[in-house]
């Protein structure tokens, strides 16, 4: 175990990361350093989204094909939160059939977009690439074979290694391009071996991911963008045939069994040396929706396996229950027109852009608070609630976790912490699945419907709940002459990497920087580690349409 402790500067002054990267979408992080440690933080979206406007007017059946091209990573939980929004206004119970089927594919979300951000969007935080290149292949593979059931050879070490050298003599690095470890960084604590036993792990996660999302396709139809959920239940009727379950089946296994011996392995590696940041990036309060509703319970938010709750001021011995009536968005600092918090189904996106650098509006995310709280959304918070309530899954790996890392509970509110909730989310999820497997083939022998029939109503609002990979994620649909009147999405990278409201208080990722050492203003990976924790999703891409040509101009801003 290592007990090193972070280094730090002597520097007094801003720092300015834009782009950052290893995210979906634009993001800008500002912050002001005072004698090496971060003092204040602003969280900059600089990604104008707009959707909510675009759906005004539209069948409410439309709602979950626009807003799942929001993101280009978790498509799926759009379309779902959209459904589930559509389903509480009109009040129709979904088939059980359709809630396995749902909660399986959400399940491989959740592992797909595990894997991709330990691995692809967060490792390099940690990891240092380029010292891999000084390991020995035959420690590397005594190393990983010490961590983890599955016998690894020194060869296929030794074939990375020959690979990433290949890579660095060509000057052309691929995915490992404009990392800040280039050229050493003392804020890097791995062993060459645990480098190259991670970087090596990096390059089979890569072919991993595309085997989980077909298993997302088995049912979906397709991904990203699945096309299977319709208001009342799915589509997939290919789903009830046992050729279609066991594609599903046997592709979720090969990524459970990547996730049990290779990820928590690795994860508990890496933690095991970055132990000084359990005592950087925590936040006080945290809400979770819960996920995974009981068969009949598509609507009811305490059937879930998974249960929803609220934590402040890190009581872990005082858990509150979720009310969705405490939700309001703010914009007071905001690049929208008006000061006052709305509840979602009156809230209105309207643009008002000042400038880029404005220290009072700067940020083209609101800032969602519950019960006038900012709040951390996200793995974290789920893990957190789960623990509090004696969860009979999570409890244990959570304190597995601990023990391995001989920390305490403490350590959770934390990078550290929010990054193994990750992993153990992720694990308890991938070891439910087959329960969920069998009750879903256990159910279609007796019973093969999928879908209930339904109508749109004239008028009515209704909220759909998704408890996202990235965390607590909403869409309220106001339905006003049979279409939509308003439509909002409150996701959980507003919740997290929201800007300041209006009592000025921090949203949850600025809140986290603050106090954090920064080695090397240069090259502030430190910045990464906590803003890549929170795996911050903006948005995809920003496209100007000339109402002329119809040609379709492209903009990228540094």
């Amino acid at each position: 175990m290592s007990d090193k402790k972070t280094p730090q500067s002597t520097y007094s002054g801003p720092v300015v990361v834009d782009p950052l990267t290893r995210i979906e979408g634009h993001l800008r992080i500002e912050v002001e350093v005072e004698n090496g440690k971060i003092k204040d933080a602003r969280s900059c979206g600089t990604l104008y989204r707009g959707l909510e406007n675009i759906l005004k007017g539209r069948d409410p059946r439309d709602a979950q094909h626009i807003t799942q091209r929001t993101c280009g990573v978790c498509t799926y939980t759009h379309a779902l939160c959209s459904t589930r929004a559509l389903e509480d206004a009109i009040k129709v119970k979904v088939p059980a059939n359709a809630t396995y089927i749902r909660n399986l594919v959400l399940g491989a979300q959740f592992l797909h977009d595990h894997l991709v951000h330990f691995y692809h969007l967060h490792a390099l935080d940690f990891v240092d690439v380029t010292s891999a290149l000084q390991a020995d292949p035959a420690k590397a593979a005594q190393l990983a074979s010490s961590i983890s059931p599955r016998k690894a050879k020194a060869e296929d070490f030794k074939a990375v290694q020959d690979k990433l050298k290949a890579f660095v003599a060509s000057g052309q690095l691929g995915p490992f391009t404009n990392a800040y470890f280039l050229g050493g960084h003392e804020a890097y604590y791995l062993t060459p071996e645990e480098n190259l036993v991670a970087t090596a792990h990096y390059l089979e996660a890569l072919r991993v991911q595309v085997k989980t999302a077909r298993a997302m396709a088995a049912f979906g139809a397709k991904n990203p963008h699945p096309q299977f959920l319709v208001a009342g239940g799915v589509t997939c009727y290919e789903s009830l045939t046992p050729a279609r379950i066991k594609e599903f089946t046997d592709l979720y296994k090969e990524t459970r069994d990547f996730v049990e011996q290779v990820y928590i392995p690795d994860l508990l590696m890496v933690a095991s040396k970055y132990k000084d940041w359990a005592g950087f990036g925590g936040t006080e309060n945290f809400m979770t929706f819960g996920e995974f509703p009981a068969p009949g319970g598509e609507r009811d938010l305490e059937s879930r396996w998974l249960k929803p709750g609220v934590i402040y001021k890190r009581k872990l011995d005082d858990l509150q229950k979720f009310d969705p009536a405490k939700i309001a968005e703010h914009v007071r600092h905001s690049w929208f027109e008006g000061d006052k918090a709305l509840p979602p189904y009156e809230g209105v996106t309207v643009p008002h852009f000042t400038k880029l650098g404005d220290t009072d509006r700067y940020s083209w995310l609101k800032a969602p608070r519950y019960n006038e709280t900012a709040v951390e959304t996200g793995p974290l918070a789920q893990v957190l609630v789960s623990y509090a309530q004696g969860h009979k899954t999570v409890k244990p790996l959570v304190d597995h976790v601990l023990k391995a890392l001989n920390v305490g509970p403490e350590a959770l509110f934390s990078t550290l912490g929010r990054t193994a909730a990750r992993g153990i989310e992720t694990l308890a999820i991938a070891q439910q699945m087959d329960a969920w497997l069998k009750s879903y083939q256990d159910n279609i022998a007796k019973d093969q419907q999928i879908v209930e029939d339904c109508v749109i109503p004239k008028e009515a609002r209704g909220a759909g709940f998704v408890n996202a990979p990235r965390g607590g994620l909403s869409h309220w649909l106001r339905i006003e002459g049979g279409k939509i009147g308003n439509f909002q999405l409150v996701v959980p990278t507003t919740w997290n990497l929201g800007p300041r409201d209006a009592k000025d208080v921090m949203g949850a990722a600025e809140h986290a920087l603050i106090g954090t050492p920064v080695a090397d203003p240069k090259r502030p990976v430190e910045i990464l580690r906590t803003i890549h924790s929170f795996d911050p999703c903006i948005a995809c891409a920003v496209h100007v349409i000339d109402g002329e040509s119809n040609e379709v101009h492209k903009f990228k801003v540094l």
